[in-house]
């Protein structure tokens, strides 16, 4: 069976939808020149009618999307780093994903906003390294975050056809990853659905984006010590609350290996919910980056920033001494 990578999951979801649908299109900036490789071989294949070339003006053409998706288009805009998305933060959060109900269910907005370069590498540059799918989830944006090529293809699709807006994350630190896959066993995946990837009954570990791989490395390590289960909640808003309860409710202990701010970010609100509503034998932890701005441009400082295997090993063992509440 063939190997797919990440980026060529999101170039064959995009291409599979628009080829099923002629309300798709794309736009962004370098379309033309395909350089995130998402896009490679549209503008032949579909032409500069549904593969369109923007300037630099993205609250612009964020609003453009807005207005064609209104019209009965279904945009898919292609962002380069996370820092464009904080640019039109108040077209998609106060605009697009209200609208609905400003107009008394009138008009829909489904517009896909595709970051498939989202997230850390070391000393990238203060403006390229934030993951800030916390705050649209805080904002009630339908936000995904998947780990694999086959979550990529799946959950690209389902957002492509949802008829609210939809925020894709795809983590750079995922974008190399490649899977054996059957073409044919591609599909849509539902919003709000999390994945076990590991199987495990003494800890379970919910691990968000690229963190998911990490945390399979941290679990194959400590597989003499404990039997952790890994759980990837895949979509950040909505999230899949049962799903989560369902794995601590086997294991009764929990860990958050989370790439957002400590404060407010999604470990935070995890463990809130599963502190107020999950049984939980032991006080859970998370292991996330600190608060603050991250630093950028120099990859030592940067990299400190960043948690790690080490942190996510420290806190499962601490979260499996523990002796209770």
């Amino acid at each position: 069976m063939p190997k797919l990578s990440y980026l060529k999951a999101l170039n064959r979801a995009l291409g599979d939808e628009m080829d099923r649908d002629e309300s798709v299109f794309v736009l962004g900036e370098d379309m033309n020149f395909a350089l995130t490789n998402v896009t490679a071989g549209f503008l032949k294949r579909f032409g500069p009618d549904r593969v369109v070339e923007v300037p630099l003006t993205e609250q612009g053409f964020t609003n453009f999307a807005t207005g064609a998706a209104m019209a009965g288009r279904r945009p898919v805009i292609e962002f380069q780093i996370p820092f464009l998305l904080l640019l039109v933060f108040e077209q998609i959060t106060n605009q697009a994903n209200k609208f609905l109900m400003m107009s008394g269910g009138q008009r829909s907005v489904p517009v896909t906003y595709l970051m498939p370069a989202a997230g850390w590498r070391a000393g990238w540059g203060a403006q390229h390294s934030d993951q800030p799918y916390s705050m649209f989830a805080h904002m009630g944006v339908k936000t995904v975050l998947p780990a694999t090529p086959t979550d990529a293809y799946g959950l690209l699709t389902t957002a492509i056809r949802d008829d609210d807006p939809v925020v894709f994350f795809g983590p750079l630190a995922s974008l190399s990853v490649r899977e054996i896959v059957e073409y044919t066993d591609l599909a849509p995946i539902p919003l709000g659905s999390g994945r076990v990837h590991r199987p495990g009954t003494d800890v379970t570990v919910v691990a968000l984006g690229h963190l998911v791989h990490e945390a399979l490395a941290v679990a194959e390590e400590l597989a003499d010590e404990a039997s952790i289960e890994v759980w990837d909640p895949r979509s950040v808003y909505p999230f899949d609350w049962a799903g989560l309860a369902e794995s601590v409710a086997k294991t009764g202990r929990l860990v958050v290996f989370d790439d957002s701010n400590r404060s407010c970010g999604m470990g935070a609100e995890i463990l809130a919910t599963a502190a107020e509503e999950m049984r939980l034998q032991a006080p859970p932890k998370r292991v996330t980056r600190p608060d603050g701005a991250i630093v950028g441009a120099v990859p030592e400082l940067d990299a400190v920033l960043q948690p790690t295997r080490q942190q996510l090993a420290e806190a499962v063992r601490s979260v499996l001494k523990s002796t209770g509440w």
